[in-house]
């Protein structure tokens, strides 16, 4: 596992995250580029009190400390990949990659295509799936050709 982030305060873990990821180039294994926007900081890095969707606490040091996990998860030809939850329309959708490999560290990302018909994603969210990764690792699996016939 990549060691653990520990930087001083909120401001340093942020001036990382737009360093590192959206001023970065972070490439799944297979060469899919992942694009990263600031505004996944708070979604990624902050939690909800009370499991609502609603980021009403503090930054989650948890979350914040295992930020390089994530470029490190991506780029990991070992890592199991699973098609994504919709719960929008109460099903799985293969054009979302949730890619496991250091424990219950989870990294959700979203496949589009580019113009020229090859793939690109955008970094949906990362956190420890302590609590769902069994229903997770039940997923159906990611696979790229069915989420290509898909876009």
């Amino acid at each position: 596992m990549p060691p653990l982030l520990t930087l001083a305060a909120e401001a340093d873990y942020r001036r990382h995250f737009e360093a590192t990821y959206c001023r970065g180039v972070i490439i799944t294994h297979d060469g899919i580029r992942v694009f990263f926007k600031k505004d996944d900081f708070d979604h990624a890095f902050f939690e909800s009190t009370f499991r609502n969707g609603v980021k009403d606490t503090t930054l989650s040091q948890v979350r914040a400390e295992r930020m390089n996990w994530i470029a490190a998860t991506l780029a990991d030809p070992t890592a199991d990949r699973f098609q994504g939850w919709d719960n929008k329309n109460g099903r799985y959708d293969v054009r979302r990659c949730v890619s496991v490999v250091f424990g219950d560290f989870v990294v959700v990302i979203r496949l589009g295509k580019k113009a020229d018909g090859t793939l690109k994603a955008n970094f949906v969210t990362c956190y420890d799936a302590n609590n769902s990764i069994g229903k997770i690792r039940q997923s159906p699996l990611w696979n790229r050709e069915d989420c290509l016939n898909v876009l």
